[in-house]
């Protein structure tokens, strides 16, 4: 007896959350063995995790980092195709 599925695609819009503002975040992934993992928790602006990196480079010497732009979006279902 064979079993069959049907799948039904459907289209969402994702917009981004006009009332919560965005953060910016970066991670120290410098290291051979290890990440540095120093982290400069959530920022306001980009300006101010770029400045938290030049911070921590001048500091430490390290170079490589993760950044990530942080924000809430909402996801509204369209139809079925």
């Amino acid at each position: 007896m064979a079993v069959r599925a049907r799948y039904r695609m459907r289209d969402y819009t994702i917009t981004a959350d006009p009332v919560t503002p965005a953060t910016y975040q970066a991670v120290c992934v410098t290291g051979e063995d290890a990440d540095c993992g120093a982290d400069s928790d959530h920022q306001e602006t980009e300006a101010a995790v770029e400045r938290w990196i030049a911070e921590h480079t001048r500091d430490t010497g390290h170079d490589f980092y993760r950044r990530a732009r942080w924000d809430f979006v909402k996801a509204e279902p369209g139809a079925w195709q």
